[in-house]
């Protein structure tokens, strides 16, 4: 199916294209593809006015944006059997593994050990393990993100709310108070957000994770626990079914009190957001904090086809360009993401958060870093769409009984993944 750009998509992407020729040669062609247009379209036109400069003999053709991280796995997985693929792709970090395996993603082992001073540039051990497999590092990560909470503060005082939810219980109170006040839609809590992240924040807040020994884990009474926490944020807050383009939309606008998110969209939400004082803070527990929760996020591979020496290397190139600390602090200056770089937080953005408090709250939370997990197999995507339609069906009351779907869920997802 052809895939359509809007209009302002792909005036950034020509704007990117724009690349010069070097004197005496001709600039060597790479492709990239990337997700999430809203959010990052103003990061890679920060990043491309300077790699434009620094390298003008490559010329970075874009295209078209994936919607989100299954997406962005669909089209690459596609694209490997047509042999189409980018030189370069930027995944989500828990669907890495699936392009290792298939033998896709190349290592970039051999560009690394060509490199003086990596480590020094910023690529510490903690960010390389997020991108390593079987001992070679074949992502490197872009960007990371943590759950957060979102506050519409004029909302809020107007309701008479003076103290930010720590759990879900004050979230739920708070809710009720909001609907008392006025607020006709007190809450947007992203169920629907890519990869069942949600659902992972609720089990690794409990320090438990959804998959283990590559089995669904949702039997136990954590599993329980999450899934009935879930229905009480849905029925005790009477929370609307919205899309999530639309709710961080609603939001926006001001008519949304409390939502809770990434962080990833803080940056595109100061952009659109109506005159109102907006606050983010922690994300909420069962009774206190969170125990861990899921690092979202992003990471760049090489999947290039190309045989040619010149067109892996501008790709390697443009790679260690776009996560080196210069390429994660235009992520932190854009978005609300975290820099995975070192030289990004210690160098570049050493006085950036003092001035951007909204933007250190998941800085605060990088204690809590925990795996986003994927559902291993080849029906990894099909289980994550059996868990989106579960908790669709808890919203809209199609599942009341959180131990029959409970067993249900283990049970379908157990069959699934591999033996």
């Amino acid at each position: 199916m052809k895939r359509i750009f809007s209009v302002i998509a792909a005036a950034s992407i020509s704007l990117f294209a724009a690349t010069s020729s070097q004197a005496g040669g001709h600039a060597v062609t790479i492709e990239f593809g990337y997700p999430y247009a809203h959010l990052f379209d103003t990061t890679y036109a920060k990043i491309m006015k300077s790699f434009e400069k620094d390298h003008p003999n490559i010329k970075v053709k874009f295209r078209a944006t994936y919607d989100d991280y299954e997406d962005a796995t669909q089209v690459v997985l596609r694209e490997a059997v047509s042999n189409s693929l980018p030189d370069v792709t930027m995944q989500g970090l828990n669907r890495q593994a699936i392009f290792v395996e298939k033998g896709i993603a190349k290592s970039l082992e051999p560009f690394i050990a060509k490199e003086a001073n990596f480590a020094k540039d910023g690529y510490h051990k903690a960010m390389l393990d997020l991108g390593t497999f079987d001992g070679k590092v074949h992502g490197l990560p872009f960007s990371v993100s943590l759950p957060v909470g979102y506050y519409n503060m004029d909302l809020m005082k107007k309701a008479g709310v003076s103290k930010l939810p720590t759990n879900w219980g004050e979230v739920i109170s708070t809710c009720k108070k909001l609907r008392a006040g006025g607020i006709k839609n007190p809450i947007f809590w992203g169920w629907n957000i890519t990869g069942n992240w949600f659902l992972q924040s609720l089990m690794w807040s409990q320090d438990t994770p959804i998959i283990k020994d590559g089995k669904i884990n949702l039997g136990g009474s954590a599993g329980l626990k999450a899934l009935e926490q879930m229905k009480a944020i849905f029925d005790g807050c009477k929370m609307k079914n919205l899309k999530w383009k639309a709710a961080l939309k609603s939001f926006s606008a001001g008519e949304i009190a409390m939502m809770y998110w990434s962080t990833s969209a803080l940056g595109a939400v100061e952009r659109a957001k109506g005159d109102f004082e907006l606050k983010t803070y922690e994300y909420p527990g069962f009774k206190a904090g969170p125990l861990g929760l899921p690092a979202g996020g992003n990471s760049a591979l090489m999947v290039s086809q190309s045989k040619d020496p010149k067109v892996l290397a501008a790709a390697w190139t443009f790679l260690k360009y776009i996560t080196s600390g210069l390429g994660a602090a235009a992520v932190a200056e854009t978005t609300g993401y975290m820099p995975p770089n070192k030289a990004a937080n210690d160098i570049i953005l050493k006085d950036f958060y003092a001035a951007n408090p909204n933007k250190q709250t998941a800085v605060r939370q990088a204690g809590l870093l925990r795996e986003w997990q994927a559902y291993p197999g080849d029906k990894g995507l099909a289980v994550t769409q059996v868990l989106y339609d579960a908790m669709e069906g808890i919203l809209l009351g199609d599942h009341t009984d959180m131990k029959k779907l409970q067993a249900e869920l283990q049970e379908e997802i157990g069959d699934m993944l591999p033996k």
